[in-house]
């Protein structure tokens, strides 16, 4: 029988949430923990904490990419800074230059960001798949209502 390493990793919450938080999959949290993916999915069945952590950290660095993605389709404008050094009169001089640069709005983000975000309104690479799917939503709907209310027509 093997051994519970459930309290080594309990110890790591922490830890583990900052690994997600960074973009590390959950294969490579088992890694550096030391454990199996089996153990872990065995761990987020017994320890609801962990699956707490895990989906934090994942739901941080979704929103972090999503705010990049937004500023990207936006333009952005942001401070550049460049350290040099120079020979002044023999002497080895550091000089700082800060120059502000403008990155224009990108339409390929705009168009991520509208096909996720905004597809009530149309945004789709396929608008008439868009329409089926309502229209399968409003069907698989009826039916169901009519499979507990019945027909009331009849």
């Amino acid at each position: 029988m093997s051994k519970n390493k459930w309290p080594s990793v309990e110890e790591k919450l922490i830890l583990i949430e900052k690994w997600m938080r960074d973009g590390l999959t959950e294969e490579q949290v088992c890694k550096n923990l030391g454990i199996s993916v089996f153990t872990i999915n065995a761990y987020k069945k017994k320890y609801p904490e962990l699956v707490k952590v895990l989906k934090k950290g994942r739901e941080i660095a979704i929103t972090e990419v999503e705010n990049a993605l937004f500023k990207r389709a936006l333009g952005i404008t942001y401070e550049e800074t460049k350290v040099s050094i120079r020979d002044v009169d023999g002497v080895q001089v550091k000089f700082t230059e800060k120059t502000t640069k403008y990155q224009p709005p990108d339409v390929a983000a705009c168009s991520i960001l509208l096909k996720n975000k905004d597809k009530e309104r149309g945004w789709s690479d396929n608008p008439q798949k868009l329409e089926l799917e309502r229209q399968m939503f409003a069907f698989h709907k009826e039916m169901e209502r009519l499979k507990l209310y019945g027909d009331e027509n009849n």
